[in-house]
């Protein structure tokens, strides 16, 4: 009987511990959420008219931090959940930027960011008009405050893409190798 005790006690402990090895390494692999954070803007508040389509269509500036020490590269992906179109009918959300194989020691992209200047694996896929690059809100008139989602991924890896991969490409190769991420939301719309 003795011994029964004792061999359930070490399976218990021996569960324990393996419980707490595999609870640490999730916690190292997903790691905390980073801060993803504008000087152009400020989290759920209006998006100026200049980072537009309606004014001069450049990107804002952003900054993040908190990414673990395992991080090759980072992503950012922008885009508006809130704009089905002719293009776009169903929940799929208008991708407005895609930028991918920022290097790591890259915290900031300033506004009008040029990425290839960034690093020579830095590159920016295609947004939803076809072109490679941000472009701008431009909300349908009178549709309400749209909600554009600024992401930042940071990876354990190098994406082996293009320049114009399409944000579907992208995060199908970020896939398994997003170690934390973070999030900005900005809100723009169009009155009459």
């Amino acid at each position: 009987m003795k011994l029964a005790y004792i061999i359930l006690s070490v399976i218990c402990v021996s569960l324990f511990v393996a419980c707490v090895i595999l609870n640490n390494q999730f916690k190292s692999r997903v790691g905390k959420t980073m801060k993803l954070e504008s000087a152009s803007f400020k989290n759920n508040e209006a998006i100026p008219a200049e980072f537009t389509a309606q004014g001069h269509n450049i990107s804002p500036q952003l900054s993040w931090n908190g990414q673990p020490n395992k991080t090759h590269s980072f992503v950012i992906i922008v885009d508006d959940p809130d704009a089905p179109s002719a293009k776009n009918p169903g929940p799929k959300p208008f991708v407005h930027w895609v930028v991918f194989n920022l290097p790591h020691n890259i915290h900031k992209l300033d506004q009008a960011a040029v990425i290839h200047t960034l690093g020579q694996d830095a590159k920016e896929g295609n947004n939803d008009n076809g072109h490679k690059g941000y472009t701008g809100p431009k909300p349908p008139l009178n549709s309400g405050p749209h909600r554009y989602h600024f992401k930042v991924y940071a990876l354990d890896k190098m994406l082996e893409l293009h320049v114009g991969a399409t944000k579907e490409q992208v995060e199908t190769a970020m896939k398994h190798h997003i170690l934390t991420q973070g999030e900005l939301i900005g809100t723009y719309e169009i009155k009459s």
